[in-house]
């Protein structure tokens, strides 16, 4: 394995720093509600309106302000994410089995109450987040679904607010950082508390996600977009340096990654990339990410390809590769997989309808991203009609109880042993 280009990084974000600040504005929401709410808003975002929730009037003007083209796309767009988020739906099935004679058990999923999007603003309003944490809660079943985001210096982010009309949110506020996810996770006197947090953030607001997880559910944790792209010697370096750029332009910690079986190719892309930056209207971004984050690694052939790209377990892994589809037989660590070259992270990110909030810094060895299933919750249930065998099951749970020294669960079990089969009952206080 060989290293054309490393990733120097740069110092992240004091987390401590992060932390601290995260902690104290959700404490200080905790006791002074809704005013705490809009001193935080009118400080970081200079937006302190009358009502931070839209009535359906706004919502109403706000659209009609947005281009017919762009409605016609972002229903497109949502869409493909429901149909996809249905089929993904439609494979979680409820059922019952009679494991033996009278003893029944069940599973159904149930889908949360109310759920939280946030749909962050920033620099550029991510219109497709949206999308992917409405359409998506709609879909399994949420009913109330509360949609907050921010204004983007001082300006109503229109289309934004269409996206989450369009995709079926019940409540749009225009509120944005630890202040909103705060308020949706805590409640406050003007804003209902939800179950379960989704959507993509800065450090700050996955930080709040992170303080206030076990209070309320959340999607997952994500930082800085990632992406790794696989090529072999028959890829375009052309199409590889572009498709590294396309995520790079996120953020100045962005990381973009080549893994390829071919020297010539990594360092044709490596001069490319510096080529396409020099105009570039995203550059500021994306010339940080690659220059402190950007690698390009050289390994002797796919299957080693695979195998490094395994270990990086990236966000989003695109296979330009003579075989492509050999990647879904062999890796396993990656939050989304895009195979091909007609295919592009891009299309993930904005409108092929698998959605685009996905595990980055290697949690996606463990976890996957946001879908249908993270708004249900799957449940059991059990129900024992025979009494036979609610007595050979109470023998087995008095024994079992009685090795872990519970002497009450014991006793659940005896009892139904003694009433349904006539076992003597020894510590029977009757």
């Amino acid at each position: 394995m060989e290293i054309l280009k490393s990733a120097p990084g740069k110092a992240a974000l004091g987390l401590d720093a992060v932390r601290e600040t995260v902690a104290a504005v959700i404490a200080d929401i905790r006791t002074r509600g809704d005013l705490a709410v809009r001193e935080y808003s009118e400080k970081f975002d200079g937006w302190s309106p009358a009502s931070f929730r839209l009535s359906s009037e706004e919502i109403a003007k706000i659209v009609a302000t947005v281009p017919d083209q762009a409605l016609d796309d972002i229903r497109a767009v949502q869409a493909r994410v429901r149909t996809f988020a249905a089929h993904q739906r439609d494979s979680l099935h409820d059922f019952e089995v009679e494991t033996e004679p009278g003893v029944f058990l069940g599973q159904r999923n149930i889908p949360v109450a109310a759920a939280g999007a946030y749909v962050p603003g920033g620099r550029y309003p991510l219109v497709a987040s949206a999308h992917m944490t409405v359409v998506t809660a709609k879909v399994a079943g949420v009913d109330r679904v509360t949609a907050c985001t921010p204004p983007i210096r001082g300006e109503i982010p229109a289309a934004t607010v269409a996206a989450l009309h369009l995709a079926g949110a019940d409540e749009i506020l225009l509120l944005g950082g630890v202040q909103a996810v705060a308020a949706m996770a805590i409640g406050t006197e003007t804003i209902r508390k939800v179950d379960l947090l989704a959507g993509p953030g800065n450090a700050y607001v996955a930080e709040a996600k992170r303080q206030l997880f076990g209070e309320v559910g959340i999607d997952l944790f994500a930082g800085p977009t990632e992406t790794l792209i696989v090529a072999d010697e028959y890829a375009d370096p052309f199409v590889v340096a572009v498709d590294l750029l396309s995520q790079a332009e996120h953020g100045p910690d962005s990381p973009a990654v080549l893994v390829t079986t071919s020297e010539a190719l990594g360092r044709e892309v490596i001069d490319l990339v510096e080529r396409i930056l020099v105009d570039m209207p995203t550059a500021d971004f994306a010339r940080p990410a690659w220059t402190d984050h950007g690698q390009v690694v050289v390994v002797d052939d796919v299957e080693e390809a695979y195998r490094v790209a395994d270990d990086f377990a990236s966000e989003h892994v695109q296979i330009l590769t003579r075989e492509p589809r050999r990647a879904l037989e062999v890796m396993r660590n990656y939050g989304a997989l895009f195979l091909g070259e007609g295919t592009c992270v891009s299309y993930g990110d904005k409108v092929i309808g698998t959605n685009h909030t996905l595990p980055t810094r290697g949690a996606a060895r463990h976890t996957g991203g946001l879908w249908v299933g993270k708004y249900l919750k799957t449940v059991t249930y059990q129900e024992v009609t025979d009494e036979a065998a609610s007595a050979a099951l109470g023998e087995l749970c008095g024994r079992a109880a009685r090795v872990e020294l519970f002497e009450g669960h014991a006793r659940s079990g005896d009892v139904r042993a003694h009433k349904y089969a006539g076992a003597p009952l020894p510590w029977d206080p009757r």
